[in-house]
């Protein structure tokens, strides 16, 4: 998407569409001010212990306050975790969070295919506890524990394992341990209404840690809290799971039990995302090369293809596993068996459209007289030139900054460190031919059978790679983030369909979707 101020002005934007895109640069202007807003009066300060990033979230100029680990789940973050850590720092604690190994900024690697790897977790626990203890903003004599997911297993066995370090623990979509009446002290048990696996496992929970309790003076209080709404990853960002935080901690350390603060930041994230869409929407006509080109989309071989693809990808990727776990392919667990999964995608749907469906097209185009050109072996789909590189690349720099900048403040660890950008080329090649193939087959669409090409692909991608999760089920974490890549493919089709370039749209985005995936998946060894 070649933004350049020159173009656009050669080609005149109408007057309603400058308004639109003065508005649009002003809500992202307003967005970015919230955010910034919400660290008002904290203490924000990167650390690092034993090779681990760290950081540190605490009230700026008050008194050392009670200390709170946060530890975050598989394939999550620092970043993911912020929303309890901005509400606990507003409400009187010193926060610290960490990336345990493999995860995020951490370059060292997990030690297996999707390993929990509880001796690891642990001593990235006591590294943290180190970290937090030596900060002048804390009182080390007052310290608690919460985490989610892999994080509620760590942070459990750390108050299990330390009780006189940790006065409470809590756990946000908990996974197990070995709790009792008695350790860890004061637990807190949260779980989402719409995880029932992970409700049902917080009850269990509840039960051999004694049953519910309030007698927080001896360390054995105990509760479970369902949180209404949300699932696995939106309850992280949920203002109840974070007020009933702040309420068990207030009562553990005799603090208030509510406090004011609400975290909007991910509201704002999401606002600003919007308003970069319709910014790319608005400038479109100033943008897109207007060309003539054949109906790819009428032929039946472009949707068989769609739904041959994932067929063979599945079949591929189960030999695959056969032969040799593909769970952590190419050192980063399950991204390297999605890369190899839509490759075989990909290319299976790019050469049936190819090979059968264009040349059908342009014959049947020769034989009414509407083209009198030999029939060619790749109809509109001609190699890339200098501009389609330009196009590309601009299409992965509009995403990288609508997307990712803000995300690196707010939710996704978006800065990659070198052991995972030197697998991003090869990454972004795998998915190519899937890219490229979506690109062709939207070329000259409108916007109407731009949506149905996107329903259509999206619905085929969630079955496809649903099925390939039960026959590999070392790729289950798939199925927690399955729900998000509709949205993710939206984003991307109107990006790159403001362009209208099948290689500039398989280029761009197979580099964009390269790079997300580089940044939720942790590394191993």
């Amino acid at each position: 998407m070649a933004f350049s101020i020159k173009k656009i002005a050669q080609k005149k934007l109408s007057r309603g569409r400058w308004i639109v895109v003065v508005f649009c640069l002003g809500v992202i202007g307003l967005a970015w001010l919230m955010v910034w807003q919400a660290g008002r009066g904290l203490v924000i300060r990167p650390l690092s212990q034993d090779g681990i990033p760290m950081r540190l979230i605490a009230p700026e100029g008050a008194p050392p306050a009670p200390g709170v680990i946060i530890a975050h789940g598989f394939s999550g973050s620092q970043q993911l975790m912020f929303g309890f850590a901005y509400t606990l720092a507003h409400a009187g604690y010193a926060t610290l969070l960490l990336d345990f190994d493999g995860h995020a900024a951490n370059p060292t690697p997990l030690g297996g295919e999707m390993t929990r790897g509880a001796a690891t977790l642990q001593a990235n626990m006591d590294a943290a506890y180190a970290a937090l203890i030596a900060q002048p903003e804390v009182d080390g004599r007052r310290l608690a524990l919460l985490g989610h997911s892999m994080g509620s297993g760590a942070v459990m066995t750390a108050g299990i394992n330390d009780p006189d370090r940790y006065q409470a623990t809590v756990a946000v979509s908990p996974t197990d341990a070995q709790v009792t009446e008695a350790e860890p002290r004061n637990l807190l048990l949260q779980a989402g209404q719409l995880e029932p696996q992970f409700a049902a496992n917080a009850e269990d929970l509840l039960v051999r840690a004694g049953g519910a309790n309030t007698d927080f003076v001896n360390g054995r209080a105990r509760s479970f809290q369902l949180i209404p709404g949300v699932e696995h990853i939106t309850i992280l960002f949920s203002r109840t799971a974070h007020q009933t935080a702040v309420g068990w901690l207030g009562q553990t350390f005799g603090l208030p039990t509510t406090v004011a603060y609400t975290d909007l930041r991910m509201v704002w994230y999401l606002v600003q995302l919007a308003a970069w869409l319709v910014l790319a929407a608005a400038i479109t006509p100033a943008i897109r090369q207007p060309r003539i080109t054949p109906d790819f989309r009428r032929l039946p071989w472009h949707i068989i293809g769609l739904f041959l693809a994932p067929l063979a990808a599945t079949a591929v990727l189960w030999l695959s596993n056969q032969i040799t776990p593909v769970g952590q392919l190419g050192g980063v667990l399950i991204a390297g068996a999605q890369a190899l999964w839509f490759l075989v995608f990909g290319l299976v749907w790019l050469f049936l459209g190819w090979r059968w469906g264009g040349d059908l097209e342009t014959k049947r185009l020769r034989d009414s007289g509407i083209d009198q050109s030999p029939i060619p072996q790749s109809p509109n789909l001609q190699s890339p030139n200098l501009s389609t590189l330009l196009h590309a690349l601009a299409i992965f720099a509009f995403l990288w900054l609508a997307f990712g900048l803000m995300a690196q403040v707010v939710w996704l660890p978006w800065f990659l460190i070198p052991a995972r950008l030197l697998r991003w080329p090869l990454l972004a090649l795998a998915f190519l031919p899937w890219l490229l193939a979506a690109g062709w087959v939207q070329q000259g669409a409108s916007t109407g059978r731009r949506i149905g090409w996107w329903l259509g692909q999206s619905g085929v991608l969630m079955v496809g790679l649903g099925t390939a999760v039960l026959l590999v089920p070392s790729l289950f974490f798939l199925v927690l983030v399955l729900p998000v890549l509709p949205l993710v493919l939206g984003i991307m089709a109107v990006v790159g369909g403001a362009v209208d370039d099948p290689w500039a749209y398989g280029l761009g985005n197979a580099l964009f979707f390269a790079w997300l995936l580089l940044a939720l998946f942790p590394l191993v060894g």
